[in-house]
């Protein structure tokens, strides 16, 4: 696998801090509430996540990354809206944020067929890794579509238990892939999150327990 500049992992870590950071926060939280909540520091630290590493994924010329980060991006903007934060928001930042993915995604497909050499044949990563790769992340992204749809249950935002489970299956998946990737930033990034994601489930289900006694 191809060696990446040391800037290039540092942008990658610092992402990956933001994940991590939102994760530690909810996890305290709800520890203290002694239930699974969403608070909105959850989804501001997953925006700036998101960001980076959307960034590292296109400088590490990879496309799994980049397909995880656009599809639950939008989802994270959703969350802000029904946690009240999006209108606060001074409109110039909004259209920002709304119009940085897809105007990145253009400039990427701006020639097709170069694009298509670097993210699907490029020989740093065979095509079956590619989708493996992207089969995890796939699985990851899926925790913020059915998050997504819960939430539009529930006329709010909620991080039910099935999100913490899918989380847990979809970041074995995406370890494995560092691990053929030699990525450090995937696999250290990752690890954190299976303590946060064991313990919402504990309390998750915990909490089911005691509503059907």
């Amino acid at each position: 696998m191809q060696a990446s500049p040391v800037w290039i992992y540092v942008i990658g870590f610092l992402a990956q801090a933001f994940f991590s950071a939102r994760l530690l926060y909810q996890w305290i939280v709800t520890e203290k509430a002694r239930k699974i909540l969403s608070p909105p520091a959850f989804w501001i630290l997953s925006i700036f996540g998101s960001y980076l590493l959307f960034v590292y994924g296109v400088l590490r010329d990879d496309f799994a990354i980049i397909l995880g980060q656009v599809i639950s991006y939008y989802i994270y903007l959703w969350n802000l809206g029904v946690k009240g934060i999006w209108k606060k928001i001074a409109m110039p930042f909004r259209f920002l944020l709304l119009i940085t993915p897809v105007a990145a995604t253009l400039f990427l497909l701006r020639d097709i067929p170069a694009f298509t050499a670097t993210f699907f044949q490029n020989r740093h990563v065979p095509f079956w890794l590619l989708l493996f790769g992207s089969a995890g992340q796939i699985l990851f992204t899926f925790r913020f579509i059915y998050q997504w749809i819960c939430s539009r249950q529930q006329h709010e935002s909620v991080l039910p238990v099935g999100f913490w489970v899918i989380s847990l299956l979809g970041s074995a998946t995406i370890i494995a892939y560092g691990i053929f990737r030699l990525d450090p930033v995937l696999i250290i990034g990752q690890l954190f999150g299976f303590v946060v994601y064991v313990r919402n489930i504990m309390i998750g289900c915990a909490i089911g327990k005691k509503v059907a006694a």
